[in-house]
């Protein structure tokens, strides 16, 4: 007579041979399967691939603006961090993050950039109270007054005719100029480089702060010193003579 299974023992091999699937050699553990680059929204790794290299590993600043600063982010919206996020900037150092300009990143993943470098970063009514410039210029500038707008708040620290000083480097330097926009020039003016101890347009003279004008001037008269070729020009090579020429 064929032997009986007792039902507890039944039990307890279904639930063996169940563990036994869910635990088989090579089977991948639930959530560690790796999120193809698109997939990504975490704000760290996001910004660490993306953005560390030039504004910072925790966004006070590197070869670029310190995007961690609120004077910054107070002056700079939301909508024009975006663009030159997505679009970047071009003929500067600042390229195109979006899929939509040629870059790598999803309309969602600049969005998780932008706005958390706010929230992480910004300090929401820093400048209440304070007349502050303009994100981007009002009218045109003159580099006339712009000259002498410079030597008034900024030649103590760069130098005679920008040539860099002991506070402060050469801001009308072929290279530098080709690496920055006008924009970039402006923002740098209002907002500062607080990591290199450059002030914001209110500390250049205590008491005196730069008006939105002289801001303007002041960023087109270095802008009239970008050099059309900058860099260390080079003699053309010379072709060697065909053959037969005398």
């Amino acid at each position: 007579m064929r032997a009986l299974l007792h039902p507890c023992l039944c039990l307890t091999l279904g639930a063996l041979l169940l563990c036994g699937c869910d635990l088989s050699h090579g089977r991948p553990e639930k959530g560690s399967e790796t999120l193809a680059p698109d997939e990504i929204v975490d704000f760290k790794i996001l910004y660490a691939e993306n953005c560390a290299g030039c504004h910072g590993t925790d966004g006070r600043g590197g070869p670029a603006i310190a995007v961690a600063d609120p004077v910054y982010l107070a002056i700079a919206d939301e909508a024009a961090m975006r663009k030159v996020i997505a679009q970047g900037v071009r003929r500067t150092s600042m390229p195109a993050f979006a899929r939509s300009s040629g870059g790598m990143l999803t309309d969602k993943q600049i969005d998780v950039i932008t706005t958390q470098i706010r929230a992480r970063w910004g300090r929401p009514g820093i400048l209440n109270g304070i007349e502050a410039p303009s994100y981007t210029a009002k009218s045109a500038g003159d580099a006339a007054r712009g000259e002498l707008a410079y030597q008034t708040y900024c030649e103590s620290c760069h130098g005679a005719e920008g040539h860099g000083a002991q506070k402060g480097s050469a801001i009308t330097d072929g290279a530098f100029l080709a690496l920055v926009s006008d924009q970039g020039l402006r923002t740098v003016v209002i907002a500062g480089r607080p990591e290199l101890n450059a002030p914001d347009w209110r500390g250049n003279m205590p008491g005196k702060p730069m008006s939105e004008q002289e801001i303007t001037d002041v960023v087109a008269w270095l802008a009239s010193k970008r050099a059309r070729n900058p860099g260390q020009p080079y003699p053309a090579a010379q072709n060697p003579a065909a053959p037969g020429a005398r």
